[in-house]
């Protein structure tokens, strides 16, 4: 099977699916008998037939799924194609490649290639192929700076047909994490490429993976089927059709009718949602461990939000505690700091900003914010005045927006909200166009190291808030060197120092820790997590 189950956290009453059929008494005669027989027969292997087909449901169309680009659904894409290695709980293992080295030095990665491998169009899968591919993701290397790896690329080479060889300038040690999360380097079929390339689109999505796609209609569904040259453990499920369904309601009473069979994802499920099904006999509640964190981005170079009294200020003015149990019913639990103390690398003890509105109302006072006539703080003639900005599509965000409008305003801070569809929430979070923006941390397994390699360039909206830091410099080179750290112990204190410097600093509001969810019909089995928030591990499931 090609990823291992992280964990799963099931929560329900685990019940028998039970299969009721009508059917009626023979009429009489032998005939009779052995035609009602028949009838019983077929129904019974239809039943066992349907039970192999599983129908999945997404809000949004699966979209383009070049796995060199980044507009497809990456569930999608999982179940199309491969990566060299694979991450699992205990760290990296094979997958497109067999075995691999690392030269002394750490700039040298030489992968063995699995043997017998072929695409689903009947292409070899050899390191010449892997090589396309690399070439493919290198024409195109301007998209995909925001991984390190592309700064530090020397080169790639194909040796051999088993043999694939990445040669970087430096070393570099989150390597083997980004050659194999879901995409830019995964492998597509060198036939599928316009004149060797994928930068401008792919003729088919034709990959190693174990499923393929058959069938597809724009907004509304898209069939895929177990891929029978699949060089690994053939899935359970051979047939999942994906249903299109933007609504979150309609995806409950799709679920309550029998038409769906799994609702899968961090924004897919609501909390009532969860707290519904959890003891229910019919259907089964899985939730992953934090995945990420939910935050607000703070940008210093605001006239107000510059002074860093003002930005702590905030921070113990936000009732992280009243938003996971009014929001999220507890279900996503309250964010101390920017990453998960699960987080590799990020268990060092920093003291969070706890809530308290005295506090905060006492720090603005002596930053010299003062309540005016009109219930608003004041300095120097100017108002304290805020917006922040969110993606409309996110009711959640909405909500939550509203509840610290009204519990900054008893503060005397006026808070604007602003919500905008989510491709201009996205541009103007990236240009900096924003006094404070939600946003989210990269996730698993990306964290820590993606999101802070992230923070040095204008990918998202942490380069320009962190413009107005007096200590933005060195926490950017400690960042650089951390990336191409090979000491264990330095890489360690190199977290610590740029960590303890964002908290101190208060550039990042964290509210909740996410977490991947998941509803389901209690006949569907092996429903679980691995090590990207973004994959549906669909190769672990059955019915019984």
């Amino acid at each position: 099977m090609k990823k291992k189950l992280l964990y799963t956290c099931l929560a329900g009453v685990i019940s028998a699916a039970v299969l009721a059929g009508c059917s009626k008494a023979p009429a009489g005669g032998k005939e009779a008998a052995a035609s009602a027989k028949a009838e019983e027969s077929q129904e019974a292997g239809q039943s066992d037939k349907a039970r192999e087909e599983l129908v999945f449901v997404n809000y949004r169309d699966i979209r383009d799924l070049n796995p060199h680009l980044y507009a497809g659904e990456m569930y999608a894409q999982e179940m199309l194609y491969e990566t060299l290695v694979t991450i699992t709980e205990d760290g990296y293992a094979p997958c497109l490649a067999e075995s691999w080295t690392i030269s002394d030095d750490g700039k040298t990665y030489t992968f063995k290639i699995r043997k017998g491998v072929t695409f689903s169009d009947g292409e070899v899968c050899d390191a010449n192929a892997i090589k396309d591919n690399f070439d493919a993701i290198i024409e195109n290397k301007d998209r995909h700076t925001w991984l390190e790896m592309m700064n530090l690329l020397v080169g790639v080479s194909a040796p051999d047909e088993e043999t694939f060889v990445i040669e970087l300038s430096k070393p570099y040690y989150p390597m083997l994490t980004e050659l194999g999360v879901t995409r830019p380097f995964a492998m597509i079929s060198p036939k599928a490429m316009k004149g060797g390339s994928t930068k401008d689109g792919v003729s088919a999505y034709v990959g190693t993976g174990a499923y393929i796609l058959k069938e597809s209609v724009t907004d509304e569904y898209a069939i895929f089927e177990a891929n029978e040259s699949y060089w690994g453990e053939k899935p359970k499920v051979k047939k999942i059709t994906v249903k299109v369904i933007p609504d979150n309601q309609t995806r409950i009473l799709a679920l309550e009718k029998g038409e769906i069979d799994l609702i899968f994802g961090k924004n897919m499920i609501d909390a009532d949602a969860v707290n519904k099904y959890k003891e229910s006999g019919d259907f089964k509640v899985s939730l992953s461990e934090p995945t990420s964190t939910r935050q607000i981005v703070l940008n210093t170079t605001n006239d107000i939000l510059k002074e860093k009294a003002v930005r702590q200020a905030i921070q113990h003015a936000t009732n992280r505690k009243a938003i996971s149990n009014g929001v999220f019913y507890g279900l996503e639990k309250p964010a101390d700091t920017l990453f998960a103390e699960s987080t590799p690398y990020c268990k060092i003890g920093l003291t969070p900003y706890e809530y308290d509105a005295e506090k905060a109302g006492q720090m603005l006072d002596e930053a010299g914010w003062v309540m005016s006539g009109n219930n608003i703080r004041e300095k120097d003639g100017k108002a304290l005045k805020l917006s922040l900005l969110y993606n409309s599509d996110s009711v959640t965000e909405k909500t939550i927006a509203e509840y610290l409008q009204s519990e900054f305003g008893k503060l005397g801070m006026g808070l604007e909200i602003k919500g905008e569809e989510e491709q201009s929430y996205r541009d103007n979070m990236k240009a900096g166009h924003f006094d404070m923006v939600f946003n989210i941390c990269w996730g698993t397994p990306y964290d820590p190291q993606s999101s802070l390699s992230a923070m040095r360039q204008p990918v998202y909206g942490d380069f320009a808030a962190q413009q107005g830091l007096e200590d933005k410099k060195e926490i950017d080179e400690a960042i650089s060197e951390i990336l191409v750290s090979t000491d264990e112990a330095k890489r360690q204190e190199l977290y610590r120092f740029v960590l303890t410097r964002l908290h101190e600093d208060a550039v990042y509001i964290p509210l909740t820790y996410e977490c991947n969810k998941a509803i389901y019909s209690s006949s569907l089995k092996g429903v679980g997590f691995t090590q990207t928030q973004y994959e549906v591990p669909f190769g672990q499931m059955y019915f019984e």
